[in-house]
């Protein structure tokens, strides 16, 4: 039978995951719920490898659909993108400042909203709503219309990222949720190499009917995640106790007996999930108890700083390589050895995290790669000669690969929140801090420092620095934290222990009972 040991009683108190709370909270799976309900092993193991087939795959698949219209519009710089519609590259780049703007805005919002409706209901809408901007934007024709189709844009896919990393919580443990975050986001590296197959194709038809390859790169696009939005209307299941649907069929995906087994071994691995509905909104009060847990903010600092090093020169690799003197084609297909191997740094680093159960010190893994590769790129001499191209080919390349520690951090931050209120704002602080600092990275590389973006590139080594550094001052906080509550903890008498679990009113990460992971 189930090895798992419950972390919480059907008795009196009401700490979260007990029967009352559970049952006050109106959580959705709240009938499934049995401290003592028992499962072997093998039991979980098949389970859990349904839902990796049945959402975990899917989730993949939307946020493919989310990263193939983010990041086009750098696929079509190389097919005369610019001059297309009359723009330079620092006109691009306040584009992009506007997207991320965008981007940034709707993140809280978007969060509350799905958070209140659900989001097997509101993440379909999105993904419906960015794939008719992508097609829109194949027919633009001015700065004007790029400002304001990279602002609609930015703002249909503001909140989804966050949105499925708690929508993820709901069914999967802790300890699984790193793993499952770290799938996801090897999205990041195969669309872009998909969307650089794609590129190389389509671009080539430039002349055809009178239009540009970049234009029937957009238009397709948006048409193939149209189709993703159309069908996750029907394929996402609120929870794992409401799965019947047209296409998830009449009986559902699970028996009662395996409803049981999913909902108690997450509860049992993390109670606090059973305190709030899934589709409770969080009032303003709430909000404000929330955006108060300044124990959260170590981790949106780190949001903030440590991505934006590798940004600017995968953002701009294809155009550096064509001002290099690379066909526009051999600029896309260049760029897929970077993305094979991004996606591969991001699944050893997150293994690393698990096997040592470590995430400050792996994070800053990240910066320790790509600062010596900035230094290289910045020391190389500045050289048009095939001989430099290439070589400098080979450091963006590596740069353009930084081990991504985003499951990493993301994981730390939905254990370290302790509650699902604080779940969901705090997904969404930590992607709109990532936002802010994607924002500064677009102000980095600009039209005055191309093609070798010397300035850009001594920036770049400060900030990576930086990063390092302050990953390990995170996690100097963290324990600093732990020994201050550990400290009062002691300070109480048994029995002061036990009246403080049984009618303490702090929650979330000012219980001096929980701590914090580092």
């Amino acid at each position: 039978m189930s090895h798992r040991q419950d972390s919480f009683s059907d008795g009196e108190k009401e700490e979260p995951g007990s029967v009352s709370a559970v049952a006050d909270a109106q959580y959705e799976c709240r009938h499934r719920y049995d401290p003592s309900f028992e499962w072997d092993a093998e039991e979980e193991k098949r389970l859990v490898r349904k839902l990796d087939i049945k959402i975990m795959c899917f989730v993949w698949v939307m946020f493919m659909s989310l990263d193939l219209i983010r990041r086009n519009i750098n696929r079509a710089l190389p097919d005369q993108f610019l001059k297309d519609l009359r723009i330079n590259q620092n006109d691009f780049n306040n584009g992009q400042v506007i997207f991320f703007a965008s981007f940034l805005f709707m993140e809280l919002p978007s969060g509350l909203i799905s958070k209140k409706v659900g989001a097997d209901i509101w993440v379909p809408v999105q993904i419906v709503t960015w794939s008719i901007l992508c097609s829109i934007q194949a027919a633009m024709k001015s700065k004007t219309s790029f400002f304001i189709l990279r602002a609609l844009v930015g703002a249909a896919q503001g909140g989804f990222i966050p949105d499925m990393c708690l929508y993820l919580s709901y069914f999967y443990t802790s300890h699984e949720l790193t793993t499952r975050l770290s799938w996801f986001y090897t999205v990041l590296g195969i669309s872009q190499i998909l969307g650089s197959l794609l590129a190389a194709g389509f671009i080539e038809l430039r002349g055809l009917h009178g239009l540009a390859g970049w234009q029937y790169l957009f238009a397709f696009e948006g048409l193939i995640t149209g189709v993703v939005g159309i069908f996750a209307f029907f394929w996402m299941p609120p929870s794992v106790t409401s799965t019947k649907g047209l296409l998830r069929g009449r009986n559902g995906w699970f028996t009662e007996r395996e409803e049981k087994i999913l909902v108690n071994r997450v509860l049992r691995d993390d109670p606090t999930k059973g305190d709030m509905n899934n589709r409770t909104g969080v009032n303003l009060k709430g909000l404000w108890r929330a955006m108060k847990e300044k124990d959260l903010w170590p981790i949106y600092l780190l949001g903030l700083v440590i991505y934006i090093p590798f940004q600017p020169p995968q953002t701009y690799l294809s155009l550096t390589l064509k001002q290099l003197g690379f066909t526009t084609l051999h600029s896309n297909l260049l760029a897929i050895p970077s993305q094979f191997l991004f996606a591969v740094n991001c699944l050893w680093m997150s293994w690393l995290a698990r096997r040592l159960n470590e995430r400050s010190f792996v994070s800053s893994l990240a910066n320790i790669w790509t600062l010596p590769l900035l230094v290289a790129l910045y020391c190389i001499p500045r050289s048009l000669e095939s001989y430099w191209s290439w070589v400098r080919f080979a450091l963006l390349s590596l740069i353009a690969s930084f081990p991504y520690c985003h499951p990493t951090v993301i994981s730390w931050l939905s254990r370290n929140s302790l509650s699902v209120r604080n779940r969901a704002v705090s997904m969404c602080f930590y992607n709109m801090s990532y936002q802010i600092g994607s924002i500064a990275a677009t102000r980095i590389f600009t039209q005055g420092d191309q093609p070798f973006y010397g300035k850009g590139i001594a920036a770049l080594i400060a900030i990576s620095a930086f990063a390092i550094v302050q990953c390990w001052l995170t996690k100097a906080y963290y324990i600093a934290r732990n020994r201050s509550k550990q400290a009062k903890w002691a300070a109480l008498t048994p029995d002061e222990q036990v009246e403080y679990k049984l009618t303490s009113q702090d929650e979330g990460a000012v219980r001096l009972d929980s701590r914090f992971v580092h």
